[in-house]
């Protein structure tokens, strides 16, 4: 396995698809609504590719989407199936982390395709970089808020997909993370998610964060579990080197809590002494947006911008 400085295999970008080629659908957590999976799909057909869904795409299993060993040979089927040409995940939930270290990392080494999902989906991302250097894309076919499907966020998708290019991420003032903006310009390879599932990751599909810059959401955030979170990490040495952090939306249980939690997540990030770039609209949260994984960035905390390559 080639590596480019002896910690991470070298990043592999998937080949762009083209109009025609197949995505399929899959289901690793938790069991998605069929009729809201099924639009998102044919919004994707919009755009000239062909779709189709894992054999256990919509079963029911306890609060998971099938067995685990149904799941995995959903997302190991895709992986290994020479006219599926990207992977998207239905939805996160919970799961994914269950099956993340039997994936087929040889298949996808030799025939890789992009995998689309976030929240619980970021063990997946985080497994097939440890293992295969392997970008994806951090987000979804989010809705529009009235039961359709967020055309602006889809179209973005549409290019990450299909060309080479930039994405420059411009902060939001008025997401409650912009807070923690400091100062300072950075790059770096991007990796990250969910901080929930980062910490899952930890001590086994978290690839080595030195010289990278942390992408980082939360939900169901409150004090003692974010708290938690970020000391685990940085305890254990895994926030050691890293070169910034770029802090999407972090919802929280108790709105009332908000300015607490924040004041912990501060303190933790501020004193590793790196740029922070807070208030980036992805995660959970109103009106997000995807985003490239796994791939070189620019952070400029100063310009409150997040520039990455796909």
């Amino acid at each position: 396995m080639q590596r480019d400085n002896g910690t991470r295999p070298r990043i592999i970008t998937p080949p762009k698809l083209k109009s025609g080629d197949r995505i399929r659908f899959v289901s690793p957590a938790s069991p998605p609504d069929r009729d809201i999976i099924v639009a998102r799909a044919r919004s994707l057909e919009e755009l000239g590719f062909k779709v189709d869904f894992g054999a256990h795409a919509f079963d029911r299993y306890s609060y998971l989407a099938g067995t685990d060993d149904e799941r995995l040979e959903d997302l190991n089927t895709a992986l290994r199936d020479p006219e599926i040409r990207a992977i998207f995940a239905t939805r996160g939930g919970k799961g994914s982390y269950r099956i993340a270290d039997r994936l087929d990392f040889d298949a996808a080494r030799r025939d890789p395709k992009t995998l689309v999902g976030f929240s619980d989906i970021t063990v997946l991302h985080l497994a097939l970089l440890r293992q295969c250097g392997l970008m994806g894309i951090h987000g979804a076919l989010f809705g529009d808020g009235n039961g359709g499907v967020d055309m602006e966020n889809r179209d973005a998708l549409g290019r990450m997909l299909t060309i080479t290019g930039r994405l420059a991420i411009t902060a939001r003032p008025g997401e409650p993370t912009a807070v923690l903006t400091t100062t300072g310009r950075t790059t770096g390879q991007l990796i990250g998610g969910n901080l929930d599932l980062i910490v899952t990751a930890a001590g086994w599909a978290l690839p080595d964060l030195s010289g990278a810059i942390l992408l980082l959401e939360a939900t169901d955030c409150y004090p003692g579990r974010v708290d938690r979170a970020l000391t685990m990490l940085r305890k254990a040495g895994h926030l050691a080197g890293i070169a910034g952090v770029a802090v999407g939306q972090f919802l929280m249980i108790e709105p009332s809590r908000g300015c607490v939690i924040l004041d912990i997540v501060k303190d933790h990030l501020h004193s590793l002494g790196v740029p922070v770039l807070g208030g980036l609209p992805f995660g959970h949260g109103e009106t997000p947006i995807s985003l490239p994984s796994g791939t070189m960035a620019e952070l400029d905390a100063d310009l409150k911008t997040l520039t990455i390559q796909y």
